[in-house]
């Protein structure tokens, strides 16, 4: 009786062992499986290219990679062709050639001097729209700005739109980079989130 007991217990244990084994394989084996399908995931990245200069776009796009950054994501921001007054700063003339300075002085220098892309009648639609935001305790642009900057979203300057513009790099906000579009696929390739504004 008492080797009958032996023997259950030594089959017992080679069953568990057995199963320990196979359970370690399978477990070796789920966890490539899981790293060959993480690696096949977007990455939690949001790529936004601002090819407007339009005050709503603007403010659109800016509420959008605040938002992805608050939660989390690694955001950038490509700024293109009117899009760059959105990062601009101030405007200078000197040391450019007859059509980038007639550029310079027919785009907004700042941000400040964006229009809502319909309804903008000289201006006053922007000042309109930015009282209405500030009625309803809606952050301005600059704000916007000033929180993606805080929240470490990513700027960059198209360096291909701002030679062909006339705009300077020194005319541009300090926390812009300026990149190529490759700068932009880097961010976009993988991304949760890429979009075209």
């Amino acid at each position: 009786m008492i080797d009958e007991r032996n023997t259950d217990m030594s089959a017992l244990k080679d069953l568990l062992a057995g199963m320990d084994r196979r359970l370690s394989i399978l477990e070796e084996r789920v966890d490539t499986e899981l790293t060959e399908i993480k690696d096949q995931l977007p990455a939690n990245r949001a790529a936004i290219v601002l090819f407007s200069g339009d005050l709503d776009r603007v403010l659109a796009a800016f509420i959008i990679a605040t938002g992805a950054a608050s939660m989390g994501m690694e955001t950038s921001l490509f700024f293109t062709f009117w899009g760059l007054s959105a990062v601009r700063e101030r405007r200078e003339l000197e040391g450019k050639s007859l059509s980038e300075r007639m550029m310079a002085l027919m785009t907004p220098g700042n941000s400040l001097g964006l229009t809502p892309s319909k309804m903008a009648f000289f201006g006053a639609g922007a000042v309109m729209l930015r009282q209405m935001m500030a009625e309803k305790d809606v952050s301005s642009l600059e704000e916007l700005i000033a929180l993606a900057k805080d929240l470490g979203v990513r700027f960059t300057a198209c360096e291909m739109s701002m030679d062909v513009m006339g705009i300077k790099a020194e005319e541009l906000n300090a926390d812009c980079a300026v990149g190529g579009v490759a700068s932009f696929l880097g961010d976009a390739l993988g991304a949760k989130l890429s979009l075209f504004i």
